[in-house]
């Protein structure tokens, strides 16, 4: 893709999509507003246009812009225990940490430890494949935020997704918004799952249905986040809308680089190896 108005073209498209469905009318496949992706020299060129034209240069460092303030500290593994989600909350706590980012059985919990604190309690739902019903995404989101959640990050619809069904994806996130009356929703994409045209029909799916945040991976699914797709999210949403590298940030470099591409938000299990210039296994 050699110009960046190819790139602008695809999400106007997209755009016509959403307003088409919020209209009842039919949806046009996308195949006809499809582009060449394949040509990443080209992908690298208009990548370096589009987060100049957005202002994000990459000149500041993550420690400039306080890469721990930015940290959702995560602790989401299927067998975490009480005692790990109490130290994952000390520890946000003693470093600044934006959040703890858990499961939603542990948000009595974690609200609890994080009162009195400007550290955020923040869950998940429909994690970590996102294949589940809206109706069940929704009301687990109206129960975390009954529970004290202060965000919500929801998995995208993958295989709904992968079908075209974009008008399933675009209700599923815009009922997990509603229910979460006025709380943040970050879209988690599952990057390493997805094309780059689906990574694109998803930034602008999260940003109509008037999410806060895209956001990279699980990191369940078997990959994480890489510079290439926090670029590239960083110039579907614009500047107003956060974008969250999730998955494989294990050290400062790898923030530093996150912030650099235009990540605003890090989700990391290894958050203390960050912010003490140590490497983490980042084990979720």
């Amino acid at each position: 893709m050699s110009d960046p108005k190819e790139l602008d073209q695809l999400v106007d498209a997209i755009a016509q999509r959403v307003r088409e469905r919020l209209q009842h009318e039919s949806v046009p496949p996308l195949a006809s507003v499809r582009g060449t992706w394949q040509d990443s020299s080209s992908l690298q060129r208009w990548t370096r246009d589009a987060i100049a034209r957005l202002g994000t240069d990459g000149t500041a460092s993550a420690s400039e812009r306080s890469v721990g303030s930015m940290i959702d500290h995560t602790m989401l593994k299927p067998d975490a225990t009480r005692k790990d989600i109490e130290r994952v909350c000390t520890e946000a706590r003693q470093y600044n940490f934006a959040s703890v980012c858990i499961n939603t059985t542990w948000l009595p919990l974690a609200v609890k430890m994080l009162a009195g604190s400007r550290v955020m309690a923040i869950c998940v739902v429909g994690f970590p494949l996102g294949a589940a019903l809206t109706a069940a995404k929704a009301a687990e989101t109206r129960e975390a935020i009954r529970l004290g959640a202060d965000e919500i990050d929801m998995v995208v619809n993958i295989g709904a997704l992968k079908s075209g069904d974009h008008d399933l994806v675009l209700n599923d996130i815009r009922q997990v918004v509603a229910a979460a009356q006025g709380r943040p929703v970050k879209v988690i994409l599952e990057t390493s799952m997805l094309t780059r045209e689906e990574k694109i029909a998803t930034c602008a799916l999260a940003k109509a249905a008037g999410a806060a945040f895209v956001k990279t991976s699980t990191g369940f699914g078997g990959g994480g986040a890489t510079v290439e797709d926090i670029q590239l999210m960083r110039q579907i949403v614009g500047p107003d809308m956060g974008v969250k590298a999730s998955g494989g940030v294990r050290s400062v470099e790898d923030a530093e680089a996150m912030v650099k591409a235009g990540a605003n938000r890090l989700g990391a299990s290894a958050s203390v190896a960050i912010v003490t210039g140590g490497t983490g296994k980042g084990a979720y």
